[in-house]
């Protein structure tokens, strides 16, 4: 780890482009490799042409690494968008994807502006207001859609369900009616994901796995000639098999136009006075926004410098961003938190590293647009499939009970209720589900949404911050506010003596913001929880006060 010293943090603009631009560019130049084949499997899982998720991510890279408020983040597509695009695309196409297409990103337009005022009425602080067990169930669920989509592709084999729980329904059938060498290569794919994952050797987890996945599923194309239509019988001789001929084409590898610029599509607002239009726009927003200030909080963390982004206004230039990317046929772009993660593990050190991502890409896909042509769509299928996995895996499961049955209860809610009906709903549900169980503890109406705190500074350099009454998610925006422009190096003494519930998602705050604050050399403690009891054993569940 780097020292956080201000003497030691990188600079920034040209200045620090100059300084760093050796270490930026080979980190650029790794993650641009991750980036290229998930760019390509997000926007055709989301019902967009392939080019539409590099387009976003040259444009997160070239634009708006210039503007935005954060260090190391890289801007792109995400897999947490794949459900909300893919419904826009559907409910606005009503069976013409192109349609739907192009009025989606209208609505990507529409929701990026909102994104941009967002940012600059300094609102990013209103994520707050998703408690922390619906956020992960949104996330989880979203990553089980992800899979149960992505697996019929996987197997080369088309779904005939319009509906999810039909598509999931569907896997058993898809497994039986898999086309064999096809299947090979996403099964392939998904083997070396997963030995990769279990490997430690640090010189080996350097070479990006999604990019193995891709060398190995253009060889395997070429061996079993994708290129070409033809038939072809596998294992002949066997008798349990109840049919051996199957058809491969290129209709299993990605299609993109060979001159770069016919890959630009231009949105249709004729829909914008339609109910199903707004919902798009509302859906895309929220979300995308969401997740944009989630990640750029979680990345703050990696950053070895401790620099803290300013979320407002990375906020709106992520917004500027999408306006440009829904203007010229691009998915919306957040600040995505594995690709974030790959850049800090590879040494980048300004938003350098970012805007070299996207001039690599887009050198590559104007040059190379042949090469993108022979990747199998079971291979970027298999990336998709992993990625889900890793928003619903059993360990996030696990991770959430530990915290709590309330936790967990609402966590499963919000999985049920987005599985059942769609996103903005199955939130609203873990939301009211999160608040029924506050309200059942002792949650009064009029604390709902008003937090009673107050600031006491005891000394020149000592602050006291005591809470009463309730601290849940729904009403600590304004302690939020405080603390985001509080005084650094200072001694504080957060005193919850006095509060009668706490909530998870605020003693998860807490905890970051006091260790955060001590990294940066100030000190920071928590007092007066020995007159709580907790509702689990986990250091921060929520808690309630004892009767005196």
């Amino acid at each position: 780890m780097h020292p956080s010293s201000s003497a030691l943090t990188p600079k920034t603009g040209l200045v620090g482009l100059k300084e760093n631009w050796h270490s930026d560019l080979l980190s650029g130049f790794l993650v641009f490799l991750i980036a290229l084949p998930l760019c390509l499997g997000i926007a055709m899982a989301s019902g967009f042409p392939p080019m539409a998720g590099i387009i976003s991510a040259i444009i997160g890279g070239l634009l708006v690494s210039r503007i935005s408020g954060s260090y190391v983040t890289i801007n792109g597509p995400a897999a947490g968008l794949i459900v909300v695009i893919l419904d826009a695309v559907q409910s606005l196409g009503q069976g013409d994807a192109m349609a739907g297409y192009r009025y989606t990103l209208a609505a990507i337009v529409v929701a990026s502006i909102l994104q941009v005022l967002l940012g600059v009425f300094k609102a990013g602080k209103l994520s707050a207001f998703f408690p922390s067990s619906v956020v992960h169930g949104m996330l989880a669920a979203i990553g089980i859609i992800i899979m149960a989509k992505q697996i019929h592709t996987l197997l080369g084999v088309k779904p005939t369900a319009g509906s999810l729980l039909g598509s999931i329904a569907e896997i058993p059938h898809s497994i039986i009616e898999m086309n064999p060498e096809v299947s090979i290569i996403g099964l392939c794919g998904l083997a070396l994901l997963i030995a990769w994952a279990l490997i430690k050797n640090t010189h080996l987890k350097m070479i990006p796995a999604p990019l193995l996945v891709v060398l190995m599923g253009l060889a395997l194309g070429q061996y079993f000639d994708l290129d070409h239509i033809h038939k072809y019988l596998f294992l002949p001789d066997a008798e349990i098999l109840p049919h051996h001929e199957f058809s491969i084409g290129p209709a299993f590898l990605v299609a993109v136009p060979e001159n770069f610029m016919s890959g630009f599509y231009f949105p249709d607002f004729s829909k914008i006075a339609s109910y199903e239009f707004w919902i798009a726009v509302i859906t895309i927003w929220l979300v995308g926004s969401l997740e944009s200030l989630l990640s750029a909080s979680a990345v703050d963390r990696l950053d070895p410098y401790k620099r803290d982004s300013n979320l407002n206004r990375d906020l709106a230039a992520v917004g500027a961003g999408n306006v440009l990317a829904g203007l010229l046929g691009g998915l919306p772009m957040i600040a995505e938190i594995v690709r974030s993660s790959a850049n800090i593990n590879n040494g980048a050190k300004t938003g350098w590293a970012n805007f070299f991502h996207g001039l690599f890409l887009l050198i590559f896909v104007a040059l190379f647009p042949k090469l993108i042509h022979e990747i199998p769509l079971s291979s970027l299928a298999a990336l998709l499939v992993f990625t889900g996995f890793r928003l619903a895996s059993p360990k996030e499961f696990a991770k959430t009970l530990a915290v709590g049955w309330d936790h967990f209860a609402v966590f499963v809610f919000t999985i049920i209720g987005v599985l059942a009906t769609d996103l903005l709903v199955g939130v609203a549900i873990g939301i009211v589900a999160e608040l029924l169980i506050h309200l059942s503890r002792g949650l009064k109406l009029s604390h709902m949404f008003s937090m009673a705190y107050h600031v006491n500074q005891t000394s020149e350099d000592t602050y006291h911050i005591t809470v009463s009454g309730s601290a849940v998610f729904s009403n600590f925006i304004s302690l939020k506010s405080l603390l985001a422009d509080f005084p650094k190096q200072q001694n504080v003494f957060f005193d919850l003596s006095e509060s009668d519930l706490i909530d998870h998602t605020v003693m998860e705050f807490i905890h970051h913001f006091t260790e955060e604050y001590n990294l940066a050399g100030g000190l920071c403690n928590i007092v007066g929880l020995d007159k709580h009891e907790s509702f689990s054993n986990h250091h921060l569940a929520a808690r309630r006060k004892m009767a005196d």
